[in-house]
């Protein structure tokens, strides 16, 4: 009786949809664990039916274009990502998916040996894999839940899904907003529960490298600064412009620093948002030495050149650094 209450315990063959509904109608389950949640609202929010023949559910090309459209940036950033999992992982038989937050897959990376296997499972462009649609499945539920998530075989809530594992990673865009799903999908037996694991790290580091790639092509010509934490949760970067005000920040960057939705309505000085600004200095007169002492810097302490680069004298200069207290040596 206690397998029946583990939604990732194996299922006899034939016997999947009635342990999905028997999971999913317990409320004890679902608080416990995830696929149980997912399950439950596959079931009774969706409306979907665990032995349901299968729904290769497609938007027409159309349709298609346009979203690969929306997402034109962040799909020309994440080829060459997507080209390096598919070296790795295309030989142990693994297809490549970019999806968008409706569950659309845009663009994918199959093996030709496979081909056929994942076009006859949907996996394929076009094809709609929401949890709405598809019930739990790595693309649908990573969207669901913004988190990486391994859906392995009889996990699926689909009857028909269950010959694969999905392995989806989540991607936020420059404003911290999920804008697509990396999945990793295999439709091998042969496909261990502790290889799915490791491949699900795979992309998830491989989706936070599209994050960060797209975080700085989005913020082009403005200064990208790391903060603390960086890689444990995602690439916690920040965008500073000239004036030394942050103006974005990735979602990691915005979790670690505790800055709500509104943070970047304004702009904010770098150094209220990275704790530093008694070493900085606030005022006009520190404003004014930080100026002076960077232009020295890029004259290699030229001070004619310095100056020039300021627009002011060199006795201008030298009667600013006396009031500030900066040595011209």
């Amino acid at each position: 009786m206690e397998r029946k209450s583990d939604p990732s315990a194996s299922v006899p063959t034939g016997a999947h949809a009635d342990h999905v509904r028997e999971i999913a109608l317990s409320r004890s389950a679902a608080a416990k664990s995830a696929i149980a949640a997912s399950w439950a609202r596959s079931l009774t929010t969706h409306g979907l039916a665990p032995d349901a023949p299968h729904r290769d559910v497609r938007i027409d090309e159309a349709a298609l274009t346009e979203r690969r459209d929306v997402l034109g940036r962040m799909l020309a950033i994440s080829n060459p990502v997507m080209d390096r999992l598919h070296a790795s992982l295309g030989l142990a038989g693994c297809s490549i998916l970019l999806c968008d937050t409706g569950g659309i897959v845009l663009d994918q990376r199959a093996p030709s040996s496979d081909e056929k296997m994942f076009r006859s499972a949907g996996l394929w462009q076009g094809a709609d894999w929401s949890e709405a649609t598809q019930g739990t499945n790595g693309i649908g539920t990573c969207i669901a839940e913004e988190r990486v998530v391994t859906i392995y075989r009889d996990q699926h809530f689909h009857d028909s899904n269950t010959v694969m594992t999905c392995m989806g990673a989540p991607v936020f865009d420059e404003h911290g907003e999920l804008a697509a799903v990396l999945d990793v999908s295999s439709c091998r037996s042969d496909l261990t529960q502790p290889f799915a694991t490791l491949i699900a790290q795979t992309v998830a580091d491989a989706a936070r490298q599209i994050e960060a790639d797209h975080f700085q092509s989005a913020f082009a010509g403005q200064r990208i600064v790391r903060g603390q934490g960086d890689g444990q949760r995602g690439a916690v970067l920040f965008a500073v412009n000239g004036d030394d005000l942050v103006i974005g920040a990735t979602r990691a960057a915005r979790q670690a620093y505790n800055l709500g939705q509104g943070a970047f309505a304004t702009p904010r000085p770098a150094g209220d948002i990275f704790g530093d600004s008694d070493q900085r200095g606030i005022g006009l007169d520190s404003a004014e030495r930080r100026e002076l002492k960077r232009a020295i810097a890029r004259a290699d302490g030229n001070m004619a050149a310095a100056a020039r680069a300021l627009g002011i004298s060199r006795a201008t200069l030298y009667r600013r650094m006396d009031r500030l207290g900066l040595s011209a040596d």
